[in-house]
């Protein structure tokens, strides 16, 4: 087998576990790969796809190109396409094909630590990845509470309003960020806020937090974001990003090469992800 070469995309980058975790993946599977690291601008998106992405075999995609690489690539897959995100991009004899598996990771993510989506859902956050969790819940018929701040209302209306016409009218409602203060089964931040090295800021006030049954934060560099720890200390089961950063990075190995992974594999690389964070 020929060697493989693979990279993620974003910007800025230089945070990312990316290259360890698909290294474990790939060497679990005895797989010949090489994994790069490509800070990209948004501006140089469609020039660096052309010259530089298309010679890979595949690649990951991570804030702000999520949603803009979506139209680079010759064809989506049906749920990239229903979720408006992609976050994997598989090259085959020249043509591009665009998945996203975030909604695989986190579903995994969140059934391991004993999390349940619940009757209502808070999302904060309205990109990429905050879709794919939006319409991921609501096929499990959970009323959403959509957050976003004052210059992103009109993008988010717009997005839940798709949403209800897809699942049923009174299924996302939004709220300005500032604003809401009601209660949650599961809250789940789908910003960067609160990531490294901005580890004192937190999505919302701890009111939102207080009524929270449980907690689910994306950012995983801190191991430990200000969001979950006051979860933690408040009572309620709260996780960070990381073991879903690991799912879907399996689930791109899934898509590139056929590769399966057991659960066992998945919590002991998840474990070292936080050990690798340790030593940066």
């Amino acid at each position: 087998m020929s060697k493989k070469y693979y990279g993620v995309i974003g910007h800025p980058i230089g945070h990312t576990l990316s290259p360890f975790i698909h290294a474990r993946l790939m060497s679990l599977c005895g797989i010949d790969g090489e994994y790069k690291i490509f800070d990209i601008a948004p501006d140089e998106l469609g020039e660096k796809f052309n010259s530089v992405l298309s010679s890979l075999d595949g690649f990951n995609a991570t804030i702000p190109h999520k949603q803009s690489v979506m139209r680079l690539v010759d064809e989506l897959d049906e749920t990239a396409e229903l979720y408006g995100s992609v976050n994997t991009v598989h090259f085959t004899d020249g043509h591009s094909k665009g998945y996203t598996t975030d909604g695989i990771g986190f579903v995994e993510a969140i059934r391991n630590a004993g999390i349940s989506m619940g009757n209502v859902v808070t999302i904060v956050g309205c990109g990429g990845v905050g879709r794919v969790f939006a319409n991921t819940c609501a096929k499990q018929n959970c009323k959403l509470n959509i957050l976003e701040c004052e210059s992103a209302l009109e993008n988010t209306k717009s997005f839940a309003d798709s949403l209800n016409a897809r699942f049923g009218e009174g299924v996302a409602e939004v709220f300005s960020t500032s604003d809401f203060c009601g209660e949650s089964d599961l809250l789940i931040n789908a910003t960067p806020v609160g990531m490294f090295p901005n580890v004192n800021a937190c999505v919302v006030g701890d009111d939102v937090i207080s009524k929270a049954k449980a907690v689910f934060d994306a950012v995983y560099n801190p191991a430990e974001t200000l969001l979950v720890k006051k979860a933690r200390s408040g009572g309620s089961k709260a996780i960070t990003g990381m073991t879903m950063l690991v799912y879907q990075a399996a689930a791109a190995q899934t898509i590139w090469n056929g590769s399966e992974f057991n659960s066992d594999d998945i919590d002991r690389l998840a474990l070292d992800c936080f050990k690798e964070l340790e030593k940066r």
